[in-house]
């Protein structure tokens, strides 16, 4: 690990003036992707930027129309949430299955979404809860935030504050795990936005998160899931695209099993 200065950051104020200051820099909040990156010398900053205990970032509550949940909030935190459980019962259940207990107590929703692996979880409940990714800019909507292979709209200097769900009238979760890794190879969330649609979207089966159109034509016609063709799935030395394509195809028939 290359040497790097620390700072806790006191205020978002003087978090985002300090980033913005050094472009070297990174912030810092679970730190389970990019601790590991440091200490492998994959990556190499000048000071790491502590805003993990913030309190502009923190917190959940259930509004009149959504769901928030502030950008350090830990993935138990989510995990545990009665009010995340009684408004978007998918989303508590897709927290539960993330990595490990260790992980889940470190890990933040935020790093999560802005480091965008195309295997992580958390990006196919924003995009299928159609949220609002809200920084210290700007606010952003799911569509147009994740960009393709661990690419976001994030510009330098930009963080996320927090994240704004649509409240379903009906969510789940379904999930097929790496054994080793617990990241996801094929994890589909399905969510029922009433006048605003029904959607489908998937994990760990492609390049980055997308909405499944075809399955959730299926899901309003009340047809069969059908076999998932995406021009970007996913073949490397954990399975070849075939096989994430039927666990996609499996994981789906699950969560929409759970909405029946």
């Amino acid at each position: 690990m290359h040497a790097f200065d620390y700072q806790r950051a006191a205020s978002l104020t003087e978090a985002v003036r300090t980033l913005s200051d050094d472009g070297d820099a990174r912030p810092l909040a679970g730190g389970m992707t990019l601790i590991p990156s440091l200490k492998h010398r994959l990556n190499q900053v000048s000071r790491l930027v502590d805003i993990g205990r913030l309190p502009d970032l923190q917190g959940i509550a259930v509004r009149a129309d959504h769901l928030w949940i502030g950008a350090a909030t830990r993935h138990q935190q989510v995990a545990d949430s009665a009010e995340v459980a009684r408004v978007a019962p998918g989303l508590a259940r897709l927290a539960s299955l993330i990595g490990d207990p260790q992980v889940r107590a470190r890990g933040t929703i935020g790093g999560s979404v802005a480091n965008n692996d195309p295997a992580a979880d958390y990006p196919a409940a924003v995009l299928a809860l159609d949220a609002t990714v809200v920084t210290n800019r700007r606010e952003l909507a799911a569509a147009d935030f994740f960009q393709g292979f661990f690419m976001t709209a994030l510009e330098p200097g930009e963080l996320i504050t927090g994240i704004r769900f649509k409240l379903p009238q009906r969510s789940a979760y379904a999930k097929f795990k790496h054994p080793a890794s617990g990241y996801a190879m094929a994890g589909v969330f399905a969510a029922d936005l009433g006048a605003a649609g029904r959607r489908i979207t998937v994990t760990g089966a492609g390049g980055g998160v997308f909405r499944w159109t075809v399955a959730e034509q299926a899901w309003s016609d009340s047809a069969s899931v059908p076999t998932l063709e995406h021009p970007d799935l996913l073949e490397d030395i954990h399975a070849p695209a075939r096989y994430r394509a039927h666990l996609a195809k499996v994981m789906c028939e699950q969560a929409l099993r759970e909405l029946a």
